[in-house]
């Protein structure tokens, strides 16, 4: 069994109050029970109310020569030192005084490329940013800690199943993508002769 990964800190709260914008940086938020944080145009009664992305993730967009930073990826909260990407579906992260996130998505499909994706070729939110239900509410404010208290079994009861199968046939297709533009010259001509 694997261990839980060490605790991090939130280092921005951000906020929107329209969908498909980048979200405003802040230091505090509050989130309401099963809906997300309040004032937020991304809560609401489904499986992605919450958005986490680690600050070491963006730290590889703006090593890439990009100027962006918390809230750019219109993720809700940053987190810094815990490691996001260990922590699988149905996980439960405490943060603060009693907040408690479970963990319903990892990743998501992008259907329209974000500015991001145009200026640098790659967005690190589709692969490394996480998806939550929050399942105690209360206040999130820069500085509070982040701590997983359960790894979870891969399932969360607020995912829908056709959500996961969209990511995984996404995550396949790019993977097959990847794999061809690996492939020599010669192996990629002859399979589109096929």
């Amino acid at each position: 069994m694997s261990a839980l990964p060490g605790p991090g800190t939130v280092v921005s709260v951000n906020l929107s109050e329209r969908k498909t914008m980048r979200k405003k940086p802040g230091t505090d938020g509050a989130l309401v029970f099963d809906r997300g944080f309040d004032g937020d145009a991304h809560a609401g009664d489904w499986h992605r109310q919450v958005s986490l992305l680690a600050q070491e993730s963006i730290d590889k967009m703006t090593a890439a020569g990009l100027d962006v930073g918390p809230g750019d990826f219109a993720e809700n909260i940053t987190t810094q030192g815990i490691d996001l990407m260990a922590l699988p579906v149905g996980s439960i992260l405490s943060i603060g005084d009693g907040v408690r996130l479970e963990i319903s998505q990892i990743g998501k499909v992008c259907h329209t490329k974000c500015a991001i994706f145009y200026q640098a070729g790659d967005c690190v939110m589709p692969r490394e940013g996480l998806f939550a239900v929050v399942r105690a509410e209360g206040p999130v404010r820069v500085g509070d800690a982040v701590t997983a208290l359960t790894l979870g079994d891969g399932t969360c009861d607020r995912t829908p199943p056709e959500a996961i199968a969209e990511f995984e046939a996404e995550k396949a297709r790019e993977a097959a993508a990847a794999g061809e533009a690996c492939a020599p010259a010669s192996v990629r001509a002859r399979t589109k002769g096929e």
